[in-house]
């Protein structure tokens, strides 16, 4: 407490006594005034409120380009593509990892550099827009980088379907054109075998996705991502979880329509530079071999009866295919060398093999980077110990800590080959980052070839990053699908005539893809399934495929329909390669051997030219030479949506019937303006319509020539 002086009279009104009197009167005043002040400091609140709510603009732009730019939209916590001057959206990126309430201010860290817009979400990640050097005139790029702040953010950023048809990416199990109607939970965005994992995806796949809006987006090839589809919803791109901080980048780039956006973008993806396989194969049907195996005598045999009756039935030219487990015994017997550091052991002259023995017919033989750890070929590289160099291995923990450095123990635990299941067995996979095991591995391939005079050798495996499966952070030379890449490349090594399983990052060296095993059913996973397959492998690159066996390969609930066998050989007449599981003798009448026939000379005199035509174009411009119908109508809504019809070239359109027991279908003839001539009728209809109820009866496949 303050002790006041006491105040002499001075004969005036005492000061104090004035003051607290005029306190007595304007108190009132004083308060209302108060009240005023925060009514006024309320309203304005409101005000800054309502301004930020209704006045504030919903979208912002990031960055603007000439043709179009990148926008923030608050509502969502999304980006935006917009081209311009339409406005019109071509694609709308819902961003996750970061605070969706925390939209990016007007405020930017590259505000010096007019090309980039940079944003950072404290302690979460930072966002960096750039624009990026045209790959064409009329097509714009974007670069977009997310680059997380702590280890624990998970960045992913997905694509929406609505409105927009997607394609590319990842091959599914029952594929889909387009891929909106797929559904994948979150995985690595890894090649994989669907035998070995069903809701995995399949053996092609490439960082590149297109939209129907003329949008592509190409994911950075640099790290691990993974990939989620949501049946029309979204797909997304996500960085893995749970490891330390993995950035997240793809570069978004804008046409004028679908078809402009993958000449532009989609036709670069693996450089210019392009090769052929052996045109040879186009023209030779497959058929595989499925006789006995116990022994190289039994095969020898099973062989020559198969070349007699094929010669009987007036088949007698194509290719014989022997399966690894037949080559593998094949290969006992003639015993070509298996590992380069011991002395080549001369051929039993009983176990050679005489290709005259299936002439016309040609053989081809099938390896894998797999072996067995039963097997002589594994135990003979473990004891002169070679486990280290040759096979995929897990890196090895700090041994000398329980043996020490000079411990006669450490050697052999060092080498620590990562065992995974391959046809049920045990086996180590071929390490492709050895320059010294690839070299092994493709000596003792041309050994096997040259030994068995197989014109044409088939790897399969190639596909999946085995390191990733055991849930092992694979080095950085196998991140993601660089196994895959890597083994083709050195495949290639061995010449045009050389089919492989998988294809990443390879669509231009000069090999066959073997497409995946279809079910023996009118479904998408059987016959329903093969033209969106061959679109999404031709709109990778990937335009010599091998489509499985006409009928399926795989056991279905209805097996041996002779109409499903029928379906199936009419659409592979119009594909690469024609393949047989089943002879036709085997599963159908008389009539139907005869229509296999027919429609291999239609092959040979009317298709192969075609495909050889359209691949010169291809080695100049990469285009596919299996084309979708909007190839010819990019603006046409109708055409985003055919998976049932496909172009060859752009000259021939192809209209079969997938559906059990009819004889009818729609078809949409491609662009407005042109004129097609039904090979069937020789009538001529106006691009740009559709046929209703077109008939085609069971010995008849729709097809039209421009």
């Amino acid at each position: 407490h303050r002790t006041m002086p006491l105040a002499r009279p001075t004969g005036q009104i005492p000061e104090a006594t004035w003051t607290l009197g005029f306190r007595e009167m304007t108190e009132p005043w004083k308060g209302a005034l108060g009240c005023l002040g925060v009514a006024v400091f309320f309203a304005m609140t409101i005000g800054i409120i309502s301004w930020q709510a209704l006045e504030q603009p919903p979208e912002e732009w990031v960055l603007r380009g000439r043709a179009g730019g990148v926008l923030w939209e608050r509502r969502r916590g999304a980006l935006l593509l917009r081209a311009l001057p339409a406005g019109r959206t071509a694609a709308v990126v819902a961003v996750g990892g970061v605070p969706a309430a925390e939209p990016p201010p007007p405020r930017d860290r590259c505000w010096h550099d007019g090309g980039q817009f940079c944003y950072a979400w404290e302690e979460d990640a930072e966002l960096r827009v750039s624009l990026e050097p045209p790959p064409a005139p009329g097509t714009e790029c974007y670069g977009v980088r997310w680059t997380p702040l702590r280890p624990d953010v998970a960045l992913k950023d997905c694509f929406s379907m609505a409105n927009v048809s997607w394609y590319g990416g990842a091959s599914v199990r029952a594929q889909r054109w387009p891929l909106n109607g797929a559904e994948s939970p979150a995985q690595p965005f890894v090649s994989g075998d669907f035998g070995e994992s069903p809701h995995g995806y399949g053996p092609v796949l490439e960082r590149y996705f297109l939209g129907s809006t003329g949008v592509t987006v190409t994911a950075a090839p640099d790290v691990p991502l993974f990939l989620s589809l949501e049946s029309n919803r979204h797909f997304c791109l996500e960085s893995p979880a749970g490891r330390p901080a993995v950035p997240l980048g793809y570069r978004l780039c804008l046409s004028p329509d679908m078809a402009a956006a993958h000449r532009h973008v989609g036709t670069q993806l693996a450089g210019t530079a392009r090769a052929m396989p052996d045109t040879a194969l186009l023209g030779s049907p497959i058929w595989r071999y499925h006789g006995p195996e116990g022994s190289a005598a039994k095969i020898k045999r099973g062989l020559r009866s198969l070349a007699k009756r094929l010669k009987r039935h007036r088949l007698q030219e194509g290719v014989l295919a022997l399966g690894e487990r037949c080559t593998a015994v094949l290969a006992a017997a003639v015993r070509p060398d298996h590992v380069p550091p011991e002395p080549r052991k001369r051929q039993d002259s009983a176990g050679t093999w005489d290709p005259s023995l299936v002439a016309p017919l040609q053989l081809s033989i099938t390896l894998s980077p797999y072996t067995s750890i039963a097997s002589p070929l594994f135990l003979r590289s473990l004891r002169l110990g070679q486990t280290d160099g040759y096979w995929l291995s897990l890196q090895p923990p700090r041994w000398e800590m329980f043996f020490g450095s000079n411990s006669c123990f450490s050697p052999l635990l060092l080498q620590i080959p990562l065992l995974t299941m391959w046809k049920g067995q045990l086996c180590a996979r071929l390490n492709v980052t050895s320059e010294a095991a690839l070299g092994w591995f493709l000596a003792r391939a041309r050994r096997l070839r040259q030994a068995l005079g197989a014109a044409y050798v088939v790897f399969e495996g190639a596909e999946g990053n085995a390191l990733l499966d055991r849930a092992v952070p694979p080095p950085a030379e196998l991140v993601g699908d660089r196994y895959t890449a890597a083994l083709a490349a050195a495949l290639a090594t061995l010449g045009n005539t050389t089919i492989i399983s998988a294809g990443a990052r390879s669509s231009h060296l000069p090999l066959f893809v073997q497409m995946s095993p279809l079910r023996s059913d009118w479904s998408h996973a059987g016959l329903k399934g093969v033209i969106p397959s061959v679109l999404h492998y031709s709109l990778l690159g990937y335009n010599f495929f091998i489509p499985d066996a006409v009928g399926g390969s795989l056991a279905s609930d209805t097996p041996g329909d002779p109409e499903l066998y029928v379906r199936w050989l009419q659409l592979v007449t119009f594909l690469p390669v024609m393949a047989f599981s089943t002879p036709p003798w085997l599963c159908c009448d008389a009539w139907v051997l005869n229509l296999t026939r027919q429609c291999i000379q239609r092959h040979r005199d009317f298709v192969v030219p075609l495909i050889i035509k359209y691949s010169e174009e291809w080695l100049r411009l990469g285009y596919p030479i299996f084309r979708p119908a909007w190839w010819l109508s990019p603006t046409d809504p109708t055409a985003f949506t055919i998976e049932d019809e496909f172009l060859i070239g752009d000259e021939v359109l192809v209209a079969p019937i997938t559906e059990k027991g009819q004889t009818w279908r729609d078809i949409y003839l491609p662009g407005e303006g042109q004129l097609w001539l039904d090979t069937n009728s020789a009538r001529v209809f106006d691009g740009g319509t559709v046929l209703r109820n077109y008939s085609a009866s069971l010995a008849e496949v729709p097809v039209f020539v421009k």
